[in-house]
């Protein structure tokens, strides 16, 4: 009745009813007459109004949400199928690592021999550690030539062997120097046996990096949340960057080049966390997008009197002149339907500007579009 326009709701009488049916010529009557008929209507769309707006909120924090996971199980998906991999590989490994070193047990080799062994042990462990950095066709044309040479010093199978003995930084020259101090079929205990070793070591450090790159993903995971921490703390702006770019790591890796400039002497801030995160989120997810799988992100810090910004910039086509002035405005989104629920910066805005007393703002050209967050030390300390 107020703005003349159809109520789209269905009513379903139990019994037999009298239904009465009122102009807006009778309402406004109505409320013109009655004050308490006025604030009781009143009442009736603020409360109508705050529960439509808390389901926004929390649809919006529910796409979110759906965004951050699906990015976090694809960045867990990596190191947790790396462990598994290597897991399944450690067993035939071991076993061939307990067969090379009972063979090698079972040779005879002379005190001056067993000197080295210890030597060879150890380059072979500290290798697996540190892999060499060789690039593909020196690494393609040293395996060709190791293998010319232990298929001409007799060893069996020198294909299998050729490409773990590049991984050690071994050359003709060193399998030479080797060769040299030994006798007969020693050669091939031994280098079967330094193999053994290298990829048992190998697999065990594949396993370490994936389980740490794991424990980092949650430990990243938790502090974005700022899990068991009060509402308000100090907050490290850097981490909390840091930490969204772990979140968002899998939709980074189509040809997206970060740059963080980030001020050293930047000082913490009495903050909501989490929500700041939010913040992050949907700058930088909004900019990862605007940029269409290829671009340059970059992220700056600097500390402003009592202020501290934060730039997020892309490189994307920019953000058309005419639509600038909406772009803070609840359901506006430049994105294609089905992508965004059009809150995003609305909430932004609210967390910065309403809640930490803080500025947003951007400035937009055509290849490079950034957000300014200024968010103040104490915010409580604002008037």
């Amino acid at each position: 009745l107020l703005e003349e326009k159809p109520r789209m709701a269905g009513v379903r009488a139990r019994a037999d009813s009298t239904l009465f049916t009122i102009t807006k010529d009778q309402l406004d009557d109505l409320i013109a007459s009655s004050p308490s008929a006025a604030q009781a209507l009143f009442k009736t769309i603020l409360a109508r109004w705050r529960s439509t707006q808390g389901k926004l909120r929390q649809s919006e924090k529910m796409a979110q949400l759906g965004t951050m996971t699906a990015g976090v199980a694809h960045e867990l998906n990596n190191p947790a199928a790396a462990v598994k991999r290597a897991a399944d590989q450690l067993d035939e490994a071991l076993e061939q690592f307990i067969k090379t070193q009972a063979e090698l047990d079972r040779g005879k080799f002379t005190p001056k021999q067993e000197m080295i062994l210890p030597q060879l042990y150890s380059k072979a462990k500290s290798s697996a550690a540190h892999p060499p950095k060789i690039d593909s066709l020196v690494r393609s044309d040293r395996q060709d030539e190791i293998e010319d040479y232990l298929y001409d010093a007799g060893i069996e199978e020198p294909w299998e062997l050729a490409p773990v003995l590049v991984d050690m930084s071994y050359t003709v020259r060193d399998l030479q120097d080797t060769a040299s101090t030994l006798e007969g079929k020693q050669l091939s205990l031994i280098l079967n046996w330094m193999c053994a070793v290298h990829t048992l070591n190998s697999l065990v450090r594949s396993i370490g990096l994936g389980s740490g790159r794991i424990s980092e993903i949650v430990k990243a995971l938790k502090s974005y949340a700022y899990l068991d921490q009060a509402p308000v703390q100090n907050v490290d702006i850097h981490q909390g960057l840091d930490d969204t770019l772990v979140i968002l790591g899998s939709k980074l890796k189509s040809g997206i080049t970060v740059i963080k400039e980030y001020a050293p002497d930047l000082p913490l801030i009495q903050a909501y966390g989490s929500e700041l995160n939010q913040v992050w989120t949907n700058l930088i997810d909004n900019a990862i997008d605007a940029m269409e799988g290829g671009g340059e992100l970059s992220l700056r810090t600097r500390f402003d009197e009592s202020w501290v910004v934060v730039e997020v910039g892309d490189s994307g086509e920019g953000i058309p002149e005419e639509i600038q002035s909406q772009i803070f405005d609840p359901f506006f989104t430049t994105k294609p339907p089905g992508v965004g629920t059009g809150l995003g910066l609305d909430i932004s805005y609210n967390i910065v500007v309403l809640k930490h007393r803080g500025n947003l703002k951007f400035n937009s050209q055509p290849g490079r579009t950034v957000f300014e967050v200024w968010l103040p030390i104490n915010f409580e300390g604002k008037n």
